[in-house]
């Protein structure tokens, strides 16, 4: 079975809960813990490569680190895509490059440049004009019918949510898979998503963002289709690196670390039983 079916039947069975991975390590941690799908993070991408998540990079970066995690891994990935890296021809060539690389969908926003992490201040956005325009280039470019385009909003911040429910709207008459309104900002906001958008909703989960922390289980019952957690991991990672570096200047021994594990479990995790078979199947 492809990513893409896959991913579409995942969803068929209720609402997927994609956490956020930067790297094939966290990755396959993801699909060790029993998720349905993987969700590439551009905001930990960009900073695993040393960057805040002001659109710094460029889409062949991107691309390749979600190839990296769709090989890694069996299960779905959705990646961030930005803003297609510029106009509607950047955004089918973005489509085609993800697509190839074996990623299950991506979404694109609505943000000018320099895009900023969608819970952040001081955002610019483009018209609808031109939103709507990328969104349908964005369709025409699949090869996959199920490969998805997910058509995020980042107008709710600076012209209220009333138009951020008509861009997703727009994108959705435009041949999106699904809307994707970023940052609501009250509970009232994310009930009434799934009931004024006319099509299948996401919605992103960002510890102390601007979006009301819920349980999954209340956001299912909302209707949404997908729910990401992008920087469930690349949070805990920074502080688990903190804690462990603290330790070792002030003990000035090796700490124990948080999953206490030998250096053979490790590369296990890695892959390792995998490449040992190999070691003599070919003599």
């Amino acid at each position: 079975m492809s990513v893409t079916k896959a991913f579409h039947d995942a969803m068929k069975a209720g609402m997927v809960v994609a956490p956020g991975a930067y790297d094939c390590l966290t990755a396959r941690s993801i699909e060790r813990a029993g998720f349905s799908a993987v969700y590439m993070t551009g905001g930990g991408t960009a900073a695993s490569m040393g960057y805040p998540d002001y659109g710094l990079l460029t889409m062949t970066e991107m691309a390749d680190n979600a190839g990296r995690i769709a090989a890694s891994v069996k299960l779905p990935v959705i990646a961030d895509a930005d803003t297609g890296y510029g106009n509607e021809l950047n955004v089918i060539r973005t489509v085609r490059e993800y697509e190839r690389r074996g990623v299950a969908g991506l979404h694109i926003e609505d943000q000018g440049f320099p895009k900023k992490c969608g819970h952040l201040e001081d955002k610019t956005i483009v018209s609808i004009e031109d939103y709507v325009a990328k969104i349908r280039a964005a369709v025409s470019a699949k090869t996959d019918p199920n490969f998805m385009v997910i058509a995020r909003t980042d107008s709710r911040a600076s012209l209220g949510f009333d138009e951020a429910i008509r861009r997703a709207n727009a994108a959705i008459d435009a041949g999106a898979d699904m809307a994707f309104v970023e940052a609501p900002q009250t509970l009232d906001e994310v009930k009434a998503v799934p009931r004024l958008v006319k099509g299948p909703c996401m919605l992103n989960m960002v510890w102390r963002g601007k979006t009301p922390d819920m349980a999954l289980s209340e956001v299912e019952g909302l209707g949404y289709k997908l729910t990401i957690l992008p920087a469930v991991l690349s949070r805990s990672v920074l502080g688990a690196c903190e804690i462990a570096l603290a330790k070792l200047k002030q003990q000035g021994r090796h700490p124990m670390p948080t999953a206490d594990i030998t250096p053979q479990q490790a590369f296990q995790l890695a892959g390792a039983d995998e490449w040992d078979r190999y070691r003599t199947q070919f003599r």
